[in-house]
């Protein structure tokens, strides 16, 4: 079954008590105010990076380099978005075995004592403020907030989920027309959420 982000991910609230430091693969999205596309364009169902676009590609990569905790797996930098999977691991990289929502541990079956990995939220946190420094930066607008606020993240429970969501993010850019975050899909759903309050106003 096609991974379906409406069903599975726009619902994903934090988890209450969750602890996001823990090992495991988590589906990340984060996307521009406003969905403003500034990252580049969408062709024949080919995604073409332009200069902040690029620069959100490596950003999100050097994240992982600089995090030993970090291991980036699929992801897409999309006109106004990007959709990644994050794996937090306490094991060397390499080792495999996604355990529900527990997440990966060497084949002994037992995580290494080794120390607490950082927050996902703590990766965002500083993903979120240099690309949107840098982007400023290149075009003069010194302060101008690029990011919507917040992001949203679904834990990937087991295999089958990982290949799903791989497969979505890898298909985004042909579905781009039909995606919710499309500029014209995102002004209808402005426009009934408005028309919703305008109704009970």
């Amino acid at each position: 079954m096609m991974y379906d982000l409406q069903k599975h991910h726009r619902r994903s609230i934090r988890l209450k008590g969750y602890d996001y430091r823990q090992s495991g693969a988590y589906f990340v999205t984060l996307c521009t105010r406003e969905r403003e596309c500034l990252f580049g364009e969408v062709t024949d169902g080919e995604m073409a990076l332009n200069e902040y676009g690029r620069l959100v590609h490596d950003e999100w990569l050097r994240s992982a380099e600089i995090r030993d905790e970090i291991q980036m797996d699929q992801f897409v930098v999309m006109p106004n978005h990007l959709h990644g999977i994050v794996i937090i691991t306490r094991d060397p990289v390499g080792t495999t075995g996604l355990v529900g929502a527990i997440g990966w541990v060497g084949a002994h079956g037992r995580a290494p004592l080794r120390r607490v990995p950082k927050s996902l939220g703590s990766l965002i946190a500083g993903f979120k403020p240099i690309v949107a420094k840098r982007i400023n930066e290149q075009r003069c607008t010194p302060g101008l907030p690029i990011w919507q606020r917040n992001y949203y993240e679904r834990i990937i429970r087991d295999e089958n989920e990982l290949s799903n969501v791989r497969c979505y993010i890898r298909e985004n850019p042909a579905r781009w027309e039909m995606d919710e975050n499309h500029p014209k899909c995102w002004a209808q759903t402005k426009t009934k959420v408005s028309q919703a309050i305008t109704e009970r106003g």
